[in-house]
């Protein structure tokens, strides 16, 4: 599997924890500016989980767009050392664009996402020609966390209904097993309770974020 290096523009785009990018396979930096002096909590416990897969970029000095011209400095530096990975730059901020556009046309996998959940891996696939059988179960976990995510106040309330919302997400092709597995996976990492049938949630990316174990 490639590995992923996932640049992220804190002046730009809040990121409050790094649930999703759990993986052995993704590398994270954080770009903070000098004004950059208070980090949310889970996203500090995070970054010393990762130890060695995640840094922090500090920058002492103000200046026009200082923090994303240091961002292209490591994009570049990371992308010769390693011209097979992927890189992710996490901002809101289109100036980007161009740089992405140029280094696409040199065959380097690029992309830039507004946030950790819209970064292409956590998307769920659109081709229907690629069948979501061929994801790995802790892909299509992280697909369903996406897509609960993004339901916020329309997430399924019930058991029935959430099973229901996972095989949606998954595709109809994923067996009964795994659908299976994923529910029991988000119970595990204690990211729904179930008490009867009424469901309720402490996803991540949340305030209440938790470091998930790997899937089993």
């Amino acid at each position: 599997m490639k590995t992923n290096y996932v640049l992220i523009d804190y002046e730009n785009v809040r990121i409050t924890g790094l649930t999703l990018l759990n993986g052995e396979h993704f590398r994270v930096w954080v770009f903070l500016g000098p004004d950059n002096t208070k980090l949310d909590t889970p996203l500090v416990l995070a970054m010393q989980e990762f130890r060695e897969r995640a840094e922090y970029v500090t920058l002492s000095t103000r200046g026009t767009n200082a923090l994303d011209f240091h961002i292209a400095y490591y994009l570049g530096k990371l992308a010769k050392e390693d011209p097979a990975g992927f890189f992710h730059i996490i901002s809101k901020d289109k100036g980007f664009d161009p740089l992405i556009h140029h280094l696409k046309a040199k065959k380097i996998s690029i992309a830039r996402s507004m946030s950790i959940e819209a970064m292409p891996c956590f998307e769920p696939r659109k081709d229907p020609s690629v069948s979501r059988s061929k994801l790995s179960d802790e892909e299509l976990f992280n697909v369903v966390i996406v897509d609960l995510i993004k339901r916020k106040m329309a997430q399924p309330r019930t058991s029935q209904k959430l099973l229901s919302t996972i095989r949606a997400a998954c595709g109809t092709e994923i067996e009964a097993s795994r659908i299976d597995t994923v529910y029991a996976s988000l119970l595990k990492r204690r990211y729904i309770k179930v008490e009867g049938t009424k469901v309720t949630y402490d996803l991540p990316l949340e305030p209440k974020s938790k470091s998930p174990s790997q899937l089993q």
